[in-house]
């Protein structure tokens, strides 16, 4: 039966194709553009479609909760005891960036520097025109406009929202204190648009917003991205090598439950807002063949997909934690007592 492939990423021109769909996930838009290329890729050699719905994060960990999909998606890592007293397994897919997007006439991509702490103070609404003395006294020689300041967010649950104020958390104790980290940010100002792609269109229409994307999304768009400055001191670019710097750094092989983040690390060339993402699936599978059909799929994107995940900046995860996940499915997702998937 030919279903209908989507991805809700409207600003990638991820259009809508008619495959075979035999296997079904939901949530996060970070990882969905190479999430799409992998599963062109994939139904072509093996055959077997995938229905990815990018509904966000919180879309993403509500579906497979309630066992609509075959696997959620989701950028914000479940904690060991959810993920306990929801029966369920996590596992990282790919490393990316999030990266603070504009709208300012006359500035070029990396020409504004800002801190984390001036971010969080511009998400706060505490700093509201773009010429401000916080903001010119980072940028000196750079033709600061006199707009005022537009902030744009996530609108729906969001992973990405997650990460990004995690970060601004660590950063800035007023928007710790007054704001603080989650999927469903309560934004003290601002505009909301769903899914990367929506925040990355609202940033589009209007001159003097500042919005927040995963890299993918800036740069299939062309936006102008601000330089952050990392727990070095340095301003990296924000680049597959950056990003990846973040990742060597992590502890990989030490986090229970997979749970990872990495935020502010501390390599000199690291991208402070880096991020992994995640797959959701049952650790007991009511239909066996279907939750080797999800572990067969990554078991592949691990194999073959990491040319396709760098050509959209995204960066692999290292060789031995694949090959330590990989491990972990054949004791972490079974049916009656045997494991769904045995990789090789």
């Amino acid at each position: 039966m030919k279903k209908l492939f989507f991805v809700g990423v409207g600003g990638l021109a991820l259009a809508t194709t008619a495959v075979g769909a035999d296997i079904s996930g939901a949530g996060a838009t970070f990882p969905a553009p190479v999430y799409v290329k992998w599963a062109e890729a994939y139904k072509a050699q093996s055959g077997t479609g995938l229905n990815y719905q990018a509904i966000g994060s919180g879309g993403g960990i509500k579906q497979i909760k309630a066992k609509t999909v075959d696997f959620g998606a989701s950028d914000k890592p479940l904690k060991p005891e959810e993920l306990s007293a929801s029966g369920l397994y996590q596992f990282p897919t790919v490393v990316g960036g999030i990266v603070p997007v504009m709208n300012l006439p006359g500035i070029k991509p990396g020409q504004v520097h800002l801190t984390g702490e001036l971010l969080a103070d511009i998400f706060l609404g505490k700093v509201t025109r773009w010429n401000a003395p916080e903001i010119a006294a980072l940028n000196k020689g750079v033709p600061l406009p006199n707009l005022p300041i537009t902030v744009v967010h996530r609108s729906d649950g969001s992973g990405t929202s997650f990460v990004f104020t995690t970060f601004l958390s660590m950063k800035n104790a007023d928007w710790a204190n007054k704001v603080g980290a989650s999927d469903s940010v309560q934004w003290p100002t601002g505009l909301g648009g769903k899914g990367n792609d929506g925040v990355a269109a609202f940033v589009k229409q209007t001159a003097g917003s500042i919005g927040y994307v995963e890299y993918a999304y800036a740069k299939q768009n062309n936006a102008t991205y601000a330089l952050v400055q990392n727990k070095a001191g340095k301003w990296p670019l924000p680049t597959a090598p950056s990003f990846g710097a973040a990742a060597a750094s992590a502890n990989w092989l030490r986090s229970p439950g997979n749970y990872v983040m990495l935020l502010d690390q501390p390599a000199a060339a690291a991208w402070p807002i880096s991020s992994t993402t995640f797959i959701l699936v049952y650790r007991e599978q009511g239909d066996a063949a279907k939750g080797a059909e999800v572990l067969k799929f990554f078991d592949w994107a691990y194999k073959k997909g990491d040319a396709l995940a760098a050509s959209l900046d995204y960066v692999p995860l290292p060789a031995n934690v694949k090959t330590l996940l990989e491990k972990q499915w054949a004791k972490s997702v079974m049916a009656d007592g045997k494991p769904v998937f045995v990789a090789k």
